[in-house]
């Protein structure tokens, strides 16, 4: 495989989930990849590429991103393949960085989702270059036309085929290439080039708007004079200028691809149709590494370093976009090369910086480089160096998690953290037996470096273990791995909200600890008067005592014996809180009064002035920022009301948000998708599914933020029905 900057190309798939992503890249590892891969029957065998499970033990859908790399007209391809499951948005976001350019994925069947439209979007503020295509052709409701007609109407004007399919009664697949001005037809032994089909071609609908597309983004003068003289432009001339176009980011050609019919399945069509025609754009058509923008870089005391130049001979700068664990090798590491040369053995230093709020320490050490290696189907094969643009799988680097940068020792710096969306759905879990809790902190730990979208609490105030992930899907993957990879076997449980409990009003309390039962007694008497502070207004302590009818060496654990109760609670063993108590009067023996006495003293107290003055229960509200397009505002209000939510103000969406949340169209769409922010105080009891409800109600266009913003009394029939 080659290894020059030039020679390769990084390409990452992307597509609703059910798109046919992965089958896509067997179909394309089945025409460019080696006759092992095929199984007896000749078909395409099951893909065990980094990132997989073994193909017994394959998941119905990917939840992970995978690296395959395969080696078509003296190009290495590196296949980035992601879940298209909108729980697994992280390996969507890792395979973005690591790759030059994209390949939309859409189901002829199923159309165009919100979720894609959005990420479209977000590919389109950064430029990133872009194709399609279009599969399940083969399906009885596949229909190239119409499919195509729902992209431009998602993607705008610059969606264009360059292939065009036909299928003849017989079963077999033809395709039209309006840019090559060649007919292939795929049938029962396998694809050929027909014969005398340049005029035919040169007809077919379609033809003249790619052609004046390619014209117009790669102003190529000479294809602008032919094509207004009247001439056919030459197709070897419109090919070359294809890359400019595609580079531009405003012009996307569209594929159809698909599986044959069970009786061409040979060795001749084990890629199914439009494979081989796809690997030919992604060679003729996509960019190079070099001509790719690179991130901006900043040295380790946060001053700006000059931009990577992607030249191989220069400074080390690499990024760790995927990290797994084989049972076999270790811990295996899927790096990007953006500048310099990556060899085993090197010394690098491995920095990770700015996920401290998502629980990754900041952190800077030096290891050395493992073996290097490129996938190809369910084999790993050596090479001797990973140049810059290239994506390789280091093993070993013990240190290393995703989204950290690896440079070179002598000018050490940093590529800018992912944004990564928030984990919002919260699993509380506890281990099952008593032989998975020693498994248990060691899986989280690996878990948690592989996986940036999954966050691992342990809550303060519940004593509760709790996952956030970014839905249930993402969740029963998590438990899944611990359990069968690290053996660690933990059992769901409800997650507790932590509630509090305050005074309803002022009350005065008689604690009394007078017992005698031979030898030393106990004796303490208190009376204390309470009243409730203003929310937040935590707990004051007021010594009032006058004449000494408590001593002072005694005033102190009345304190600690009423602290002891709040953390306690009274009604429903919730802690106190917001409360001002003012010691006012008390008594004491001179042998039997103790520090423990006046403790138990102080906390029966506190107990006699809340059943006199009432409790509330205090419950946790939380400020949320939801962000939707204008259509679902209403339905999104509504729901919010349902959950005993206030809805505080409306403004329209910042331009980044709404160009993160799909705002953009990519390229002259029909028009923006204007977004509103809905900002509400909703309790925190009624938001711990909201992220799997808003995605349904606003069909996977929605997002939202939530943060704390203090607590309020609970409605009282609630109140009522918790265990006392």
């Amino acid at each position: 495989m080659s290894t020059r900057a030039c020679e390769v190309r990084n390409v990452v798939l992307v597509g609703h989930t059910g798109a046919g992503k992965t089958a896509l890249v067997d179909r394309l590892l089945a025409t460019a990849g080696p006759p092992e891969r095929q199984n007896d029957d000749h078909q395409p065998a099951p893909t065990s590429y980094v990132g997989h499970a073994e193909p017994e033990h394959r998941p119905t859908r990917s939840t992970g991103l995978t690296l395959c790399s395969v080696s078509h007209d003296g190009l290495t391809v590196n296949l980035l393949d992601t879940p298209g499951h909108p729980d697994f948005v992280g390996e969507l976001r890792a395979g973005l960085r690591a790759a030059d350019a994209a390949l939309f994925v859409v189901s002829a069947v199923d159309g165009v989702d919100g979720a894609t439209g959005m990420l479209w979007a977000e590919c389109a503020e950064v430029g990133m270059p872009r194709a399609l295509a279009i599969t399940h052709l083969d399906h009885v409701r596949g229909d190239f036309t119409a499919a195509l007609r729902a992209c431009r109407d998602a993607f705008g004007p610059g969606v264009v085929p360059a292939w065009l399919p036909t299928r003849s009664s017989d079963g077999r697949i033809r395709l039209t290439g309006l840019l090559t001005g060649r007919i292939v037809e795929y049938g029962p032994t396998g694809r050929h080039e027909l014969d005398r089909t340049a005029d035919e071609a040169r007809r077919a609908p379609g033809r003249a708007a790619l052609v004046e597309g390619i014209i117009a983004e790669s102003e190529d003068e000479i294809l602008l004079d032919d094509y207004l003289s009247g001439a056919d432009p030459d197709p070897d001339r419109l090919l070359a200028d294809l890359e400019k176009a595609v580079a531009r980011g405003t012009f996307f050609p569209v594929l159809p691809v698909g599986q044959l019919p069970a009786a061409g399945r040979g060795a001749a069509g084990a890629g199914g149709f439009g494979s081989r025609e796809l690997l030919d754009l992604i060679a003729r058509g996509f960019p190079a590494p070099a001509e790719h923008p690179l991130p901006t870089l900043t040295r380790p005391d946060g001053s700006v370093r000059a931009p990577a130049t992607g030249d191989p001979d220069g400074g080390l700068v690499a990024e760790v976009v995927r990290t797994t664990t084989d049972p076999y090798v270790g811990r295996m590491s899927v790096v990007r090369v953006f500048s310099g040369t990556l060899r085993p053995d090197d010394l690098v230093k491995v920095s990770g910086h700015g996920r401290v709020a998502v629980g990754h320490a900041d952190h800077e050490d030096t290891e050395r480089v493992g073996a290097l290696s490129r996938p190809h189907g369910a084999s790993l094969h050596s090479v001797t160096d990973c140049p810059a643009g290239g994506i390789c799988v280091v093993t070993k680097l013990g240190t290393a998690e995703t989204g950290d940068t690896l440079s070179s020792l002598d000018d050490p710096c940093h590529l800018p953290a992912w944004t990564m969306p928030e984990p919002l759905l919260p699993v509380a879990i506890r281990a099952h037996g008593h032989a998975d809790e020693d498994r248990l902190s060691t899986a989280l730990a690996r878990l948690a470096v592989e996986d940036p979208t999954l966050r691992v609490a342990q809550d303060p105030q519940t004593a509760q273990l709790v996952l956030w992930s970014m839905g249930e899907a993402h969740a029963e993957a998590v438990l899944d791995r611990l359990a069968n990879r690290y053996g660690a076997a933990v059992d769901r449980v409800p997650t507790v909200v932590p509630l509090r409990e305050t005074l309803r009003g002022p009350a005065r309390g008689l604690g009394r600890q007078v017992k005698q039962s031979g030898g030393h007694g106990q004796y303490a008497v208190c009376q204390i008067e309470v009243e409730p502070l203003p929310p937040g207004g935590g707990f004051e302590f007021v010594d009032e005592v006058v004449g000494g009818a408590i001593p002072r060496a005694f005033i102190p654990s009345v304190e600690k014996g009423i602290r002891a109760q709040m953390a306690q609670g009274v009604r429903a063993g919730h802690p106190l809180t917001d409360l001002r108590v003012r010691l006012v009067d008390g008594k004491a023996h001179s042998v039997d009064s103790s520090d423990v006495a006046f403790q138990i003293a102080g906390g029966l107290a506190l107990r006699d002035a809340l059943r006199a003055g009432g409790v509330v229960v205090l419950e946790p509200v939380l400020a949320v920022d939801v962000c939707v397009p204008d259509e679902y505002v209403g339905a999104v209000m509504g729901d919010l009301s349902t959950r005993r939510g206030r809805v505080v103000g409306l403004e329209p969406a910042p331009v980044a948000q709404a160009a993160a949340g799909g705002l953009g169209n990519g390229g002259g769409g029909s028009g923006a998708m204007a977004r509103t922010v809905v900002h509400a105080e909703v309790p925190e009891s009624e938001m711990s599914r909201y992220v799997l409800e808003l995605r349904a109600l606003s069909r996977g266009t929605g997002s939202f933020h939530r943060e704390p913003h203090g607590y309020e009394p609970m409605p009282r029939q609630l109140a009522d029905a918790l265990p006392a």
